[in-house]
């Protein structure tokens, strides 16, 4: 387990870490890794971004999201039963929030995307949807018998009332099928976005203004990201990622999202810096779509 030391912030080699009243974006790292069932090294994923991030330029060609400020938290602290780490993670959530800033989780297993969900709603967020980008539904009820797993953690959103929409699933189970139609799941699998290269979509008119973004790695193809757990082919491009989440952004509010099961491979750090980049990517377009958005920079992208 690494201390609280080994956790650098944010694009550190460029910024100095900001008050945290005074920074917009609150990273959040979470380095649990307690239900994997493939592949492991998602809870080292956090110190990697962190680290990698610091070979990042602050311009990410289009803007400086860093203008809004980047604020890296501690580490939550991953110890205890997963009901008692879902509380220590939905009380950073939560803290972010009264501040009136978005929270940024960085995994981590996707199990931990519930405790962002249970942090927003314990401040008092309840008209909000979540999309999500992944390779699995994780709809299923339990998984191994865990109801904290990375396999069934939409499951607890859905059945806490918040309305979910997926984009590029493509591997699922008959209850998760069954799932989908009894919550009313709203998704475009992988073999309706990739084929055809779907680079923009429209969430339903009754879906909510506000929206949290899930964002598992595996969602993109393995030719793009290996350094995952439990990797599917057939999935979405780098491009086709960031422009998806670009639609959503101009559609809807974001409200704070996360980036999870990145597993780094040791010796090929540019996985590291793909996740990195990733994230200030995703801080960028959510930059760029806020009407309240800083100007300094920008430049027209369409």
């Amino acid at each position: 387990m690494l201390s609280e030391n080994d956790y650098p912030i944010f694009l550190g080699s460029e910024i100095e870490q900001p008050k945290p009243e005074e920074a917009f974006f609150h990273i959040i790292p979470i380095p649990y890794e307690e239900t994997v069932s493939y592949g492991g090294g998602t809870s080292r994923g956090p110190a990697a971004i962190l680290a990698a991030s610091w070979q990042l330029e602050t311009f990410d060609n289009f803007s400086s999201p860093c203008e809004m400020g980047i604020y890296t938290r501690s580490p939550v602290s991953v110890s205890g039963t997963a009901e008692q780490v879902m509380g220590h993670i939905a009380a950073a959530t939560q803290a972010v929030r009264a501040l009136g800033k978005m929270p940024v989780g960085i995994g981590g297993e996707h199990s931990v995307t519930w405790g962002l969900i249970q942090g927003l709603l314990d401040a008092g967020e309840t008209d909000f949807g979540v999309v999500q980008i992944d390779a699995h539904a994780d709809l299923r009820d339990r998984y191994e018998g865990h109801k904290h797993s990375h396999a069934s953690v939409m499951r607890l959103v859905v059945e806490a009332g918040v309305p979910l929409f997926q984009l590029g699933i493509r591997a699922y189970c008959e209850e998760e099928m069954r799932a989908r139609r009894d919550y009313q799941v709203g998704y475009l699998d992988a073999h309706q976005l990739v084929p055809s290269q779907v680079q923009e979509f429209q969430l339903p008119e009754h879906f909510p203004g506000k929206v949290f973004f899930t964002l598992d790695v595996d969602g993109l193809d393995p030719s793009v990201f290996p350094a995952t757990g439990t990797p599917v082919p057939g999935g979405l491009g780098w491009y086709q990622t960031l422009n998806l989440f670009e639609s959503v952004a101009r559609q809807r509010e974001i409200i704070g999202f996360d980036l999870l099961e990145f597993a780094p491979i040791e010796g090929f750090h540019a996985y590291d810096f793909a996740a990195a980049q990733l994230l200030y990517r995703l801080m960028g377009i959510i930059q760029r779509n806020r009407p309240q958005a800083a100007t300094h920079g920008k430049v027209d992208n369409s």
